[in-house]
């Protein structure tokens, strides 16, 4: 009885050990931000078997992990179904996925400095086309999800030695660009200020020392936006006129 109590005991220890976790890749059409993201994974999370979920929003694609012994791909797809909103398809990694981003680049002052983004960006597979706009400091990004990202983008012109950051068309929303003091334009940095009530989008450039934020401007007057700043321990100041000195 000993025996057999022991070979049971290895036995369902193997089939744990062996329960198969298999992934679900699927596109949902509706989900287009962290908030649709939570709700997505609320109803997933209710299936038994579900394990991990891990989302990329440019794509619009949900990657399930589930025990096969617990569900399978159609029950997750009925249920992403019953939802009415967040209804599932297939995820074709080679199709065209069109994207795009809008960047407020303060220290984009010239054509030459347009120039310079352009001919960056133009090296990246995936990025379609490019509009810069010098006199709102903006460049306009189209670009292929399934090939490149947002986060690929903006590094490619924080290379560069320039600081983008979120645009957007609403009269609401402003911008702020100061320089920083050696060793600052550090990550930690980044953090304290995106920690700041009506702040939207934080960069740091280690390159020009350089600080460039998007906020929301009605919530935060701009005097109150730097002293803020400064209370959170970082030393910003305003940069003076520019000269621009691309060749």
């Amino acid at each position: 009885m000993k025996k057999l109590f022991v070979f049971m005991a290895m036995f369902a220890a193997t089939l744990a050990a062996n329960a198969a976790i298999d992934t679900l890749t699927v596109r949902i059409n509706g989900m287009k931000c962290e908030e649709c993201g939570h709700k997505v994974l609320t109803v997933l999370r209710k299936v038994d078997g579900v394990g991990g979920v891990k989302f990329n929003y440019e794509r619009r694609t949900a990657v399930i992990a589930y025990d096969n012994a617990k569900t399978c791909a159609d029950t997750l797809r009925a249920r992403l179904k019953a939802t009415g909103r967040y209804v599932s398809s297939e995820y074709d990694p080679t199709a065209v996925i069109r994207r795009g981003i809008g960047l407020r680049i303060d220290d984009m002052h010239c054509q030459k400095c347009a120039n310079r983004i352009v001919d960056r960006l133009k090296t990246i597979e995936g990025v379609d086309s490019m509009a810069p706009h010098l006199d709102k400091h903006y460049v306009f990004v189209r670009y292929d999800a399934n090939r490149t990202c947002k986060d690929d983008i903006r590094k490619a012109i924080g290379d560069l030695g320039y600081t983008p950051v979120n645009y957007y068309t609403s009269k609401d929303i402003a911008y702020a660009y100061y320089l920083l003091p050696e060793g600052q334009a550090t990550e930690e940095t980044l953090e304290s200020v995106l920690a700041i009530d009506a702040v939207d989008d934080v960069n740091v450039n280690a390159k020009n020392n350089a600080l460039a934020i998007t906020y929301f401007i009605k919530d935060m007057p701009a005097e109150k936006l730097l002293q803020e700043i400064r209370a959170a321990g970082v030393e910003a100041s305003l940069p003076p006129a520019h000269e621009c000195q691309e060749e």
